[in-house]
């Protein structure tokens, strides 16, 4: 799940969560604020979105869903199943 040039990646966690670690490149757009930020969030790339467990991405997911956004893809089991680099 690595950040390439048609994608970004967004963790969904609220701030003190991301800051507390974070998959590498990701961008930090919590939940709670995704719908007054959807501005910030291209329409025209792939979105990998994550959270804890996976379940405030999926929300994530529906959400964007909804708003006309179609190349959705989110980490199943959240950063808690992620095996990879964290960055604090």
């Amino acid at each position: 799940m690595q950040s390439s040039k048609g994608s970004v990646l967004i963790d969904v966690r609220e701030t003190g969560e991301y800051r507390r670690g974070h998959i590498p490149g990701a961008k930090n757009i919590p939940l709670s604020q995704l719908q007054g930020r959807l501005g910030e969030i291209p329409q025209d790339k792939d979105l990998l979105l994550y959270c804890q467990s996976g379940m405030r991405s999926k929300n994530a997911a529906r959400i964007l869903g909804k708003k006309g956004y179609s190349k959705l893809f989110h980490l199943s089991g959240g950063i808690s199943a992620w095996r990879g680099k964290i960055t604090k």
